[in-house]
């Protein structure tokens, strides 16, 4: 199994650097080969997760970097977590190409895309597998370059390298407190390897702040407050990359991390507590950010921001397998729903859902396909989503904080509002557009993705072990769940199709509170203007040094010299009389010190 894990991480770079290289001169400009070996990855990440299944865990090491007299390890850690992800990654990563094939063709850069794409998934796979917080953050930041140049593919936009930038930066934040806590780490238990480290002993003073700065690193990665900002505006990306990037691979990087270090966490109840607010606060403020926007991408950035939020909250009460589980489960509905989104733009040729409108009728296929994915998201039965949600909630509610519980219903709510406004308004309201269905190579991918959106409530069976439920208390939140989820249906139908008020009117009477949610709590603002304001200061501070400390500084040196010299010149007589006679009167003065000293020490003796 060991030269299976290499193979199917290995692929990915094999394609990565043949279509750096050669793809140009391949068939299809080397898309077809890059599908072909991540088919092949995605066959042998089965072949691992049935042997996982079968004979349990796997772990091997190779010496990587040598610090003195020791090496560093690298290697691998595969265990039924990493097993599921591994599958997860490579067939979402499979689905995503096939479809980019229809959406990319014609693109200047397609060699590119795909061999950046590859790299992606590569990435994400070294993050999975990794055996060691070192490696995993080799990876860790091998994936945040791959985002750069994904979210800036289009670089003749501003827009695009903007947003390309406020990710690259931003994420930086959270991946120094990574750093940090890897090092704090290395240098308190002596290893930085998995294992080794859930079974160190550590004080719940030392595991809290290593925790704490692993779970600064899952901030940035997953997109939580107050380090979210970035992904909206990665939405600027080709939309395969805002499929892969919001289903399979760097959202859920931060998530993973926290659930593979689940055992580091326990050591200090206080680091769960800051994951569940953090949590929490994510997911209610990015679901009302989504119940106002208007780009398809945008809405369902948000939600995505909202739903890792969910995770966080879900693994910060407890649930680990009820966090991982509402991974696995998203990763299906929003892929599909952002493939959906790129058929509609496709067709559409606009981001804006107000000016989309019946797409039911000219688009079957995607309809379906997107309507399967909101019921999902919106926590509907018999789709994965319900299943996966309602187990974080019913951890909520187990957890005994009813505030926290509360809120978690409202954002149920508000998640099936703001996913069915966005349904009513872009397939059901009329319009005389001439559309036309996607390429059935963009919808064969969305039809599989849908299908796992139906079937997923199924992969609870893999989480069975880590679910913790009461009979009688899973039932109650469900029916409570499920009817904050149709109600939310209900208002959106009842807003959006038939009238019973309108977005403008509820924007006059609520105007300050839609004008705050608009403007995205006015995070940006604060964001802009702390920046602005540092910037400004700090080259204030520097501008003083250059003029005062090294200008006048080195002036008033030069000065000293010159001065210096004007007051030596005279000496400089050249008659040997003259040198004599400062010769003896500067012995004469040195003596005379000397002499004064010894008598004084002498009379203190």
């Amino acid at each position: 199994m060991e030269y299976w894990v290499l193979a199917l991480i290995i692929l990915p770079l094999l394609s990565f650097g043949l279509l750096s290289f050669v793809g140009e001169k391949l068939p299809r400009r080397g898309a077809l080969l890059s599908i072909f070996l991540m088919a092949i990855s995605f066959f042998l990440s089965l072949g691992v997760l049935y042997k996982v299944l079968i004979e349990g865990d796997l772990s091997f090491f190779y010496n990587w970097l040598p610090v003195g007299k020791i090496f560093l390890k690298a290697g691998f850690l595969i265990d039924t977590l990493s097993a599921i992800m591994l599958v997860l990654v490579t067939l979402i990563s499979l689905l995503i190409q096939i479809y980019s094939l229809g959406y990319m063709a014609g693109e200047e850069r397609f060699s590119w895309f795909y061999a950046v794409l590859s790299l992606f998934t590569a990435s994400m796979l070294g993050v999975v597998a990794a055996s060691s917080y070192l490696f995993m953050y080799f990876c860790w930041e091998l994936m945040g370059l791959c985002s750069y140049l994904l979210i800036g593919f289009w670089k003749e936009r501003e827009t695009a390298l903007a947003a390309a930038k406020k990710a690259f930066l931003v994420t930086r934040l959270g991946d120094l407190a990574f750093l940090l806590g890897i090092i704090y780490l290395y240098f308190t238990v002596g290893t930085t390897e998995i294992l080794r480290v859930s079974t160190s002993t550590l004080t719940p003073a030392k595991a809290g702040l290593i925790s704490l700065l692993l779970f600064g690193g899952a901030v940035g990665k997953s997109a939580q407050f107050p380090l979210h900002i970035w992904l909206p505006d990665a939405m600027e990306g080709p939309t395969p990359v805002s499929a892969f990037l919001h289903s399979a691979t760097m959202v859920a990087a931060g998530v993973y991390l926290v659930a593979r270090s689940y055992s580091l966490f326990s050591l200090s109840p206080t680091v769960f507590q800051v994951i569940t607010f953090i949590g929490l606060l994510t997911s209610f403020l990015a679901a009302t950010m989504a119940c106002v926007a208007r780009e398809i991408k945008k809405i369902l950035a948000y939600s995505t921001i909202s739903h890792l939020g969910y995770m966080m909250l879900g693994l910060g009460t407890g649930g680990l397998g009820a966090g991982v589980f509402h991974l696995i489960s998203h990763a299906f509905f929003k892929a599909l729903l952002f493939l959906g989104a790129g058929c509609m733009i496709h067709a559409t040729h606009t981001h804006d859902i107000f000016e989309m409108g019946g797409l039911f009728k000219r688009m079957k296929i995607t309809s379906i396909a997107f309507l399967i994915a909101s019921l999902s998201l919106a926590g509907v039965p018999p789709f994965s989503g319900f299943f996966s949600k309602d187990e974080i909630l019913t951890s909520a509610f187990a957890s005994g904080w009813w505030g926290i519980f509360i809120i978690a219903l409202i954002t149920t709510f508000l998640s099936a509002f703001y996913i069915f406004r966005l349904f009513f308004i872009a397939f059901l309201r009329e319009s005389n557009k001439e559309i036309k269905e996607a390429p059935p190579i963009m919808t064969f991918p969305m039809i599989i993705l849908a299908f796992l959106s139906i079937i997923g409530g199924l992969w609870k069976v893999s989480f069975a072990p880590f679910l913790e439920e009461e009979g009688e208390i899973l039932i109650a939140v469900l029916l409570l769940s499920l009817g904050l989820s149709l109600l939310g249906i209900l208002v959106a139908g009842g807003i959006y199709l038939y009238g019973w008020t309108t977005e403008e009117n509820i924007r006059s009477r609520l105007t300050w509170i839609y004008k705050l949610i608009e403007n995205k709590y006015y995070l940006d603002h604060f964001y802009g203007f702390v920046t602005e304001k540092a910037a400004f200061g700090f080259s204030c501070v520097c501008r003083w040094f250059d003029h005062q400390a090294i200008n006048k500084g080195i002036d008033g040196f030069a000065i000293l010299i010159r001065v210096g010299g004007k007051t030596i010149r005279p000496v400089q007589t050249g008659r040997l009389r003259s040198y004599m006679w400062i010769i003896f009167f500067t012995l004469c003065i040195i003596l005379s010190i000397y002499w004064w000293f010894t008598l004084s020490g002498v009379k203190g003796g």
